[in-house]
Formats: C-alpha cells, structure tokens, sequence
C-alpha cells in the first residue's frame, strides 16, 4: 500500500483519543500534491472508516448502488462496462464514470471540473437523483444509527457523532490512498535493474511523446487542462461539456484530459463512453475529428497513426498499467452484511 503506519500516536482530546496516523509514500518524480492532509490528517482509523462508506450500498436511496459499484478497483477505480454511469432505480447518467485515482493531484474534479475540493466530491455522487440518490440529512441520520458506524466515527474521530465533514474527511483519506505510481513504465523511468521497454514498446514511447504528450504530460499522464478533441456533439445527450460550468461559449465541448495511466484497463473512452477499445480511439484521432471553432489546434488536423504505429502505442500504453493499484487488498471491497 501506498501509506504505512508510523509508529508514533496522535492524542487528542479529553479520554487519552488515540489514532494511529499514516504517511503516504509519494511516487519518486511527481510533484508535490495539491490536496494537503494538514486539515484532515491520515490515520488508521479514518482510512478505514472511508473504505467502509465508499464500499457500503446501503447508503444510497434503494440500497442498491455504493461508490465502489461504479468505481470498480480492477477497472482503475473505473466503470468498465458502462457507456454511461448509472444508479439507483436503474436510471442512467449522462457522462462516463472517471476513474479516481491520484486524486490529490487535482484541483478540480468531473469531467467539466465542476467541483473545486476533494473534500466535497463526494456530494455530488450521493445526492445526485440519477447516482445514489440520498437526502443528505436523512443519510447522516441512518449512519447515526448503525452501531458499527458509530463505533468507526468514534475511533477516527474520538467521538460517535455522524456529521457530513467527518463523512467526506474519512472518504477523502481513503481515495486519497489511490496513488498510481507503480507501473512498469516507472520502473523503466527510475532505471530500476532489469527494467526496460521491448523494441515496440520504445517506439510507441517516442510516439507518445511525439503525439499525445502535449496534453498527457507526464508523469500524471495529463496536464488536467479542459479541451474540446474534436468529438462530435451527441444531440441525445445534450451534453456541452465545460460551458456548463462557466457558461463561457469558449469552453463549448470542453473536457478535462483523462490520464493515460491505467488506460487500457480503465475502457469505455471519452467523457460519453463512446468507445469500448482503444484502437477505436485511435482511429478517431486517425480520422474522425471534427473541426469546430473550439476543437482543440493540437488535434484540429487529427493525429495520423499507421497500423503499425497503432500497435506499437498500444504496447507502450500497456506499460503504463498499474498492477498494485488494480490488486491491492488494502482498497479492495469491504463485504458488508445488512
């Protein structure tokens, strides 16, 4: 796992309240966090607590949808196969599930960047009628009165009381473990003994870097700007993109860029989920872009690819997986009893 314990304990509080904080272990050559845990320190206790929220279905308005349901671990905290995110009562959203890790880099969240704090991310998903669909209020009063929540409030925060800003400081510390860092391109990158691409592997690399790194900056593998890439407009979903937010015509079909990390596990692509396999993404970029008055000029042209480049990407792409993000027991589904 990306936090370990320290070995000292934090006391607060009258009673001797104990926890027992935690340390992120940073990946080597990314830059310092935007979130600081200074206000929500990592512990034991919180992280636990937020593993339990994240995963429990029970919070939200039919029981029947957690955050882990459409953040699935082996998908890069993803959706994998969804086109579109869905929630209680069947009821089906209008963008794609994006996927969660490295959150701690960003300053803004969703596809159009709509929420500005990590701590709040976690409302919109709960509250929202087509995602978990719960009143807040009536949620924290639920919580409240399950013991096992109450005793999990208790032991991250020194007492059992249930209020909103302790929910979403637990479920920030979890996701805040989410760290991607670990692939075997960055094993390549750190030159660690025995590491190094194949032959296609190599050339995909300089293709990426040729092609798409302008906006996939590494080491986070996006610069989490808002573009518009030249998708054409779905009518169906009337979706505007960052214009909604700013209510600027300049950001018309603007997207945050998605990170690369994790690519190949994380499918559909594009914020409607329009594309189910990265060749088909490759083939948009190939010859499927529209040119509007806001697409963006570093793919206005497109981005011609080879079949042969086209493979040789995809291995270099495959490098960029990041199995202990995908398999660690530490972020994995709690199983959680009625």
């Amino acid at each position: 796992m990306f936090a370990h314990a320290c070995k000292k304990e934090n006391k607060g509080g009258a009673g001797g309240f104990r926890t027992d904080p935690l340390t992120l272990s940073l990946p080597p050559g990314f830059p310092e966090p935007v979130y600081n845990f200074s206000n929500n320190p990592l512990t034991k206790q919180g992280v636990a607590l937020g593993r339990f929220i994240f995963y429990d279905y029970r919070l939200s308005k039919d029981s029947t949808v957690s955050c882990g349901f459409c953040h699935q671990q082996f998908a890069a905290f993803g959706h994998f196969d969804h086109a579109l995110s869905h929630g209680v009562g069947g009821q089906q959203g209008t963008r794609s599930v994006p996927v969660l890790f490295n959150m701690i880099w960003q300053k803004e969240f969703m596809w159009d960047g709509g929420v500005n704090n990590l701590e709040i991310q976690p409302l919109t998903p709960l509250t929202d009628h087509k995602e978990m669909g719960v009143d807040l209020q009536e949620l924290l009063k639920k919580m409240q009165g399950d013991p096992r929540y109450r005793q999990q409030f208790s032991a991250a925060f020194g007492t059992e009381e249930v209020t909103s800003e302790r929910m979403f400081k637990a479920i920030t510390q979890f996701v805040g473990t989410m760290i991607s860092g670990n692939s075997r391109y960055d094993s390549i990158i750190r030159n660690v003994p025995g590491a190094a691409f194949s032959p296609d592997e190599a050339v995909g690399y300089t293709l990426y870097q040729q092609k798409c790194a302008a906006c996939h900056k590494e080491p986070l593998f996006t610069d989490l700007s808002y573009r518009s890439n030249g998708l054409p407009y779905l009518a169906a979903l009337n979706d505007v993109g960052r214009m909604k937010i700013t209510s600027n015509t300049a950001d018309y079909l603007k997207f945050k860029v998605p990170s690369l990390r994790n690519i190949l596990k994380s499918s559909p692509y594009m914020h409607d989920g329009r594309f189910f396999d990265i060749f088909q993404v490759f083939a948009f970029y190939d010859h499927g872009v529209k040119d509007t008055v806001t697409t963006d000029p570093l793919v206005r042209k497109g981005i011609s690819l080879t079949d042969q480049q086209k493979r040789q990407l995809y291995l270099f792409l495959n490098t960029l997986t990041d199995y202990t993000l995908i398999s660690n027991k530490d972020l994995s589904e709690v199983l959680i009893e009625p």
